[in-house]
């Protein structure tokens, strides 16, 4: 007569685990794409109304002076920072891509998938500015429309990115697993201590 084995406390079987993971990920990784492509198309075709439909540096309020349409061509980042240092930004969304493509393969979790195709996307359509709009390849100008008040232009790709940031943010402080499944618990102690 053999003894059987109990249930493991500790969590699934290593191969299971696995199993279950490549599923996740597939499925994360349609997300990310998915969601990087629609920011991509959603980002480039408000920017082409906005340079077919707007005169450059001229105010359409919105809401008051709260929110409003102005085109301009900002070759620096947000605020107009570092505006002659165009290559720089270049190589940073580069180096953006990248690094979401490299550990987007980690990525199990739908919301984190979610988060990562925000950035993705954000990432990809502003390297494809600085790659090839005017005045050269990789010293594009970003085409900025969105009015915050005084405090900067931005455009669709700058608010993915945000909400994007701002999801993986509460995600880690809540403790979401990048590779989704059950979260990490400790097994509940014996309720009696061991008598002899």
């Amino acid at each position: 007569m053999t003894e059987s084995t109990p249930p493991s406390e500790t969590g699934p079987e290593p191969a299971t685990a696995d199993a279950g993971f490549a599923r996740r990920r597939s499925r994360a990784l349609v997300i990310i794409l998915l969601i990087a492509v629609l920011v991509v198309l959603a980002d480039q075709l408000t920017k082409l109304w906005a340079t077919a439909t707007l005169q450059v540096g001229v105010y359409h309020s919105l809401i008051g002076n709260l929110l409003g349409i102005q085109l301009v061509y900002n070759s620096g980042a947000a605020f107009s920072f570092l505006v002659d240092q165009t290559w720089v930004f270049t190589i940073i969304a580069a180096l953006a891509v990248v690094a979401l493509l490299y550990f987007s393969r980690r990525v199990g979790a739908r919301s984190w998938a979610v988060a990562f195709g925000l950035l993705l996307g954000g990432a990809l359509t502003h390297l494809g500015d600085r790659l090839f709009r005017a005045p050269s390849f990789g010293q594009g100008h970003v085409v900025d429309f969105i009015a915050y008040a005084d405090w900067f232009i931005g455009n669709v790709a700058d608010i993915a990115i945000f909400c994007g940031a701002l999801l993986a943010l509460i995600l880690a402080v809540v403790g979401v697993p990048l590779r989704g499944g059950p979260r990490h618990t400790h097994p509940h102690p014996h309720p009696h201590p061991p008598t002899d």
